[in-house]
């Protein structure tokens, strides 16, 4: 088991990034505890999607984006890789933008120049690849578990009801019928799943020693779904922790309008009486965009050499993703200050959401197939649910678009 713990807890991170906190943070300080049952549903879907992602590149030795250049003709490929690509440049920017966040919070640091410093991790992300793949994983994982303690010291402060908390663990039917409500939840599913991660997924789960039979493989898929499943059950606590500290701090206190992180980290200290509160937060939020630009960096690469069949090394591959996402960021935090890169961490998410269905159908498409998965084909009962929660989580995302621009 131990052999194959790694991978997961790396695609966990994208499941825990910046985009995904002013949703929590609004949701937490509007509604209190009730919007934990879409924070649990959205965590279910993503469990079987990466579970199906790492089935994929465990079956056929194929990751992703290699599966769709076998399966689809050149101009689509070309077409889908172009996609990917916008949506992990504007992961990147949403990324880049909360550890600017972060150390503006901390330090003092002005935004732009904030922006221009999380750019230079690439040191860092150069030194990890070169030492090898366990490093990396290592690295991440203490990410990870300084992400939880921040949040756990946090909450043991905040002090939250935790019958409350436990009883919204169950969907109640006012989220259907409040369309504010309604609109936070959608976007806390829209965020959820990350399209880079289910390419990430089917790619570095290969990089353990599988063997070639029918059995072997299935048994690397078996350690490789509880690996996947227990780190994205974590992810789960990281999220509901922002939502909890939410509603305990600021909807208990009627702060029912804090959707923004730098009105969250300024209220927390004085709410809970203790300065560590706010510094807690913000290692967390730097932690959790650190974490996330190292995969989002990973993926670029099996995106690129997948679709492309083109190598470039890991610090090209970096420059060319922060090229993109750093200019806007920096424009933005220069002309806008602190609400402009709040507009514009939400605006990462739409485009995020634009790629999804691309990255999903896909995947669910070559999973089913019995020419492409052979033996380890995913039963018709797992294709059923499969495609309901695709066509669930295309829906939604549409339809926050929708919302978005009406």
């Amino acid at each position: 088991m131990f052999a194959f713990v790694g991978p997961g807890g790396m695609v966990a991170v994208g499941y825990m990034d910046p985009g995904n906190w002013a949703t929590d943070i609004a949701g937490g300080s509007q509604f209190g505890y009730t919007l934990l049952s879409v924070i649990l549903i959205s965590n279910l879907m993503a469990i079987l999607l990466q579970a199906l992602s790492l089935r994929l590149g465990i079956a056929t030795g194929r990751d992703l984006a290699q599966a769709c250049r076998d399966h689809y003709s050149r101009p689509v490929s070309f077409a889908l890789w172009v996609l990917c690509e916008l949506a992990i440049a504007a992961c990147d920017l949403a990324e880049l933008l909360g550890s600017a966040i972060a150390l503006n919070l901390l330090f003092g640091i002005p935004m732009v120049a904030g922006v221009c410093i999380t750019a230079l991790d690439v040191v860092l992300l150069l030194m990890l690849q070169q030492r090898g793949f366990r490093y990396l994983e290592a690295f991440i994982l203490s990410l990870v578990a300084v992400i939880g303690a921040c949040f756990a010291v946090t909450l043991a402060m905040a002090k939250p009801e935790w019958n409350a908390v436990f009883s919204s663990l169950v969907p109640q039917t006012e989220i259907l019928r409040n369309p504010e409500m309604l609109l936070i939840s959608v976007g806390i599913l829209g965020a959820t799943v990350m399209p880079h991660n289910l390419y990430l997924h089917s790619a570095i789960v290969q990089s353990r020693e599988i063997g070639d039979s029918t059995e072997e493989r299935r048994s690397a898929i078996r350690y490789a779904t509880v690996d996947s499943t227990v780190s994205l059950l974590f992810a789960f606590l990281i999220n509901a922790s922002i939502l909890i500290l939410a509603a305990a701090t600021f909807h208990r206190n009627g702060l029912t309008e804090i959707a923004d992180i730098h009105d969250a980290h300024e209220l927390l200290s004085p709410l809970l009486g203790m300065e560590m509160a706010g510094v807690l937060f913000a290692v967390a939020l730097l932690a959790s965009g650190q974490n996330a630009t190292i995969t989002g960096t990973m993926a670029g690469q099996i995106v690129m050499e997948g679709f492309l069949d083109i190598r470039l090394k890991p610090w090209v591959r970096r420059l060319l993703t922060r090229s993109v996402a750093i200019v806007p960021a920096v424009i933005v935090a220069s002309l806008y200050g602190d609400s402009g890169t709040a507009k514009l961490l939400v605006f990462s998410q739409v485009i995020l959401s634009l790629q999804l269905p691309f990255a999903v159908i896909p995947l669910v498409t070559f999973v089913s197939s019995k020419a492409k998965m052979g033996d380890l084909v995913i039963p018709r009962s797992v294709t059923a649910l499969a495609w309901v929660v695709s066509g669930i989580i295309v829906s939604l995302n549409l339809w926050m678009l929708t919302m978005i621009f009406a």
